[in-house]
């Protein structure tokens, strides 16, 4: 009887989150918001004015297991600007063998932008994780992301040993695929202390602008801002940026993501600093 309830009961959540951002009359506002948990949005603010939404998903689940499939789609329409990060750091827990997924789709319309700056994912050694994210550009309109992965709770002493990470990240704009980055780092002593692994680092990083071309001089002003132990690159994009970290201090890569992504506010969307509150808590 007990193995027959276990095969009934589900193996995972399927969480769903759909967020819609609309221009009007000056001012950005969330026009749809569809959920389903553990995924969920605060309420909007605007902590630099109307123009720029910004909002904080929360996983009420406190982490993601093996077998949770989860959701995201994000909408902007024309002009609309928005500011998405998460509430606190996402855990990827260790898997009884069942992968745990969670896929991203996002449309940028003429005009708009997005910030999706999560705050830092640490994925628990026997975890099993895939995630996908998609994001159509149309004319004139851009995005700002980044991702910041701890491998194993290095606090406790835990390396990334087991399991399985996995990453597809692809970016386009008018059918033309301007970005696409596949990653897969297999949980390995080999592959944790590889040169084209981890190199004994916990702690990995991606920040990626793709909008508008970006000079030779502000290349060199974002390598400029770099003055961590850890080791980082910046390379340009047919019409971006891409900034890469590996290292072992999160304090470290954010504090570079976060004077880089400063930079590249002011320098193609007029608008000064404003880091979210969720941040500093």
């Amino acid at each position: 009887m007990s193995s027959l309830l276990e095969k009934e009961l589900p193996t995972g959540w399927y969480g769903k989150l759909s967020l819609v951002y609309a221009h009007r009359q000056n001012t950005t506002t969330l026009i749809h918001n569809q959920n389903q948990a553990p995924l969920k949005v605060q309420r909007p603010f605007y902590p630099e004015g109307q123009q720029v939404c910004h909002s904080v998903i929360l996983h009420t689940a406190g982490g993601i297991v093996g077998g949770d499939r989860l959701s995201c789609n994000f909408h902007l329409q024309p002009n609309a600007q928005a500011l998405i990060t998460t509430a606190a750091a996402s855990k990827i827990y260790r898997s009884n063998g069942t992968q745990a997924q969670q896929n991203i789709e996002i449309r940028v319309d003429s005009g708009a932008c997005l910030e999706l700056l999560p705050q830092e994912t640490i994925v628990f050694n026997g975890a099993i994780y895939r995630q996908d994210l998609r994001v159509e550009l149309a004319t004139k309109a851009s995005w700002i992301g980044w991702e910041i992965t701890r491998f194993g709770r290095s606090a406790r002493g835990e390396k990334f040993l087991q399991g399985e990470w996995r990453s597809h990240t692809e970016i386009w704009q008018q059918g033309v695929p301007l970005w696409i980055d596949r990653q897969l780092l297999p949980g390995s002593e080999e592959v944790f202390h590889s040169p084209h692994g981890l190199a004994g680092q916990p702690l990995v990083g991606s920040l990626v602008y793709v909008g508008q071309e970006v000079s030779p001089e502000l290349v060199e002003k974002v390598r400029s801002l770099w003055n961590g132990k850890g080791e980082a690159g910046v390379t340009r994009l047919s019409c971006g940026l891409l900034c890469r970290y590996r290292g072992s201090t999160t304090s470290e890569v954010r504090n570079w993501f976060t004077a880089v992504w400063q930079l590249l506010r002011q320098s193609f969307l007029a608008r000064s600093s404003c880091v979210p509150r969720v941040w500093q808590l």
